[in-house]
């Protein structure tokens, strides 16, 4: 899992399918099939996760972010369209 962005509105963290913990035992089946993003929403308390084309769209979109940095108001604009397929409420694991 890497922190990707985090503001006083939003937190993008990449979460990376089977990795490794340094110090846990291997699962004994995998607990995520592919890679994903999760978007959380601070305002609402909501966060939806991105997987599929989903995270490939996502994914797309960072990579121009790195060609073309952008302001932090581009960047809240941006996840601000995603925060509408924001629906589970933020719960502590």
């Amino acid at each position: 899992m890497e922190l990707l962005y985090e503001s006083e509105s939003f937190a993008v963290v990449q979460i990376h399918a089977n990795a490794p913990e340094d110090l846990a035992p291997p699962p004994v089946t995998p607990e995520l099939a592919r890679h994903g993003y999760e978007i959380v929403d601070k305002r609402s308390g909501k966060q939806v996760y991105l997987d599929g084309s989903w995270a490939e769209m996502f994914q797309e979109r960072l990579n121009g972010w790195k060609k073309d940095i952008p302001t932090q108001e581009e960047v809240e604009d941006a996840l601000e369209g995603y925060s509408g397929l924001a629906t589970t409420p933020v719960s502590l694991h």
